[in-house]
């Protein structure tokens, strides 16, 4: 008989983690106008795009020692509960300078939480069917992929910034009180999981987890190209003459959340080269498409591709990473994983922008899916080197 995936934490954490991503996708097209109505100028508005991934990134390695010692769900409630307090803050920012400090307030709470969540729910799952589970935990963010952007454009030009701000502080609201209802760790718990990270474990391997080091290097290779992807879509439609952009995003939220019902299953009966090779070229013919993308339709077919390519290797990296860890190191490989995926993002954004002024934004796009090649070569290589050394996981 299979284990109960679908239990009451499981379901709560799952709508949590969307809440949390919904009100930060909201921000994202909007975030930059509201600093624009307030002076800001291009380099202030990316200042204050790359600081909010910037503090995450810096906090997220201290996050798992916290959470031995506070307990995972308390920590997960403060980490909300920061990015609720920073998204109502912002239309009090009467300065950029004020703007700069709430982002970096809001980046500190993002990345309490999203290592957290993560944690909590691979604590939750059974083991037999991490990657089926882990896959449906991050339907969250393909739906707020989605959802986001749209909601948080309707809102401001409907009804202005006010709303939207209200409106995300109340969505991290229901986030709040969703994680306050799953059961948290007990003290004597987390004395056992602190004095097991301690045993014998010099300090920097406290901040950083070598064992979930391969999954976060194809996390950092998925990220540069996915950074890429999804900043430039809307010049690149500007570019080409393609209509409808917005649909991307809807059609690549469908594609994300679709694969995951075949994809986790595969990984967990099959093993995860099923998953993790195939999504791949995916996301490059993914990209191949967008290369050639003249009309509506393409651009739409080139979503079903990247999307069913990024749905099925995000959960597969997350589940390898749990599965090679010990509980007690959790929370620091999640962290590993989540900064070295963030930081490709970044990364991502910045090297094809300037890919895109050499050249124009569809060779940005076919130069992108050298990344996932990038990526085969690591993987085969890793896959080849674990036939001879079965030790290595």
């Amino acid at each position: 008989m299979k284990e109960t995936l679908w239990t009451k934490p499981f379901v709560l954490l799952i709508l949590s983690n969307l809440f949390l991503f919904l009100s930060l996708e909201m921000l994202l097209p909007t975030l930059p106008m509201f600093a624009a109505n307030k002076g800001g100028t291009d380099a202030q508005i990316g200042l204050i795009i790359g600081l909010f991934t910037f503090s995450a990134v810096l906090l997220r390695p201290f996050v798992g020692m916290a959470s031995d010692k506070f307990g995972k769900k308390l920590l997960l409630l403060v980490g909300v509960a920061i990015c609720l307090i920073g998204t109502a803050s912002y239309y009090a920012a009467v300065t950029i300078t004020m703007m700069l400090m709430l982002r970096i307030v809001h980046g500190v709470g993002f990345g309490i939480s999203t290592t957290l969540y993560g944690t909590v729910a691979s604590d939750i799952i059974p083991a037999s069917r991490r990657g089926e589970g882990m896959g449906f935990f991050g339907t969250g963010n393909a739906v707020a992929i989605s959802l986001g952007p749209f909601l948080g454009i309707w809102l401001m030009e409907e009804f202005g910034f006010t709303a939207l701000f209200v409106v995300g502080a109340c969505i991290l609201l229901l986030a709040l009180v969703f994680t306050a209802f799953v059961k948290g760790d007990t003290r004597a718990e987390r004395a056992e999981i602190k004095a097991a990270a301690e045993a014998n474990t010099p300090l920097m391997l406290r901040f950083v987890e070598p064992k979930a080091l391969m999954p976060s290097l194809l996390g950092l290779l998925v990220g540069l190209s996915l950074g890429g992807v999804i900043s430039f879509i809307t010049l690149f439609g500007k570019e080409t003459g393609v209509q409808n952009i917005g649909f991307f995003f809807l059609v690549l939220a469908l594609s994300e959340f679709l694969i995951r019902f075949v994809s986790g299953r595969i990984f967990d009966t099959k093993g995860r080269f099923w998953v993790l090779f195939p999504a791949a070229v995916f996301c490059i013919v993914g990209c191949v498409i967008l290369y050639m993308t003249k009309s509506t339709g393409m651009l739409l077919l080139a979503a079903v591709f990247y999307g069913a390519g990024f749905g099925a290797i995000f959960p597969g990296l997350q589940a390898w990473v749990i599965d090679r860890v010990e509980p007690q190191r959790r929370g620091v490989a999640t962290a590993t994983f989540y900064n070295a995926f963030d930081i490709g993002i970044g990364s991502g954004a910045m090297l094809l922008g300037l890919v895109a002024t050499w050249s124009n934004y569809a060779t940005m796009y076919l130069v992108s899916s050298v990344f996932f090649i990038f990526y085969l070569v690591v993987y085969f290589m890793y896959e080849r080197k674990l036939k001879t050394q079965p030790g290595i996981g």
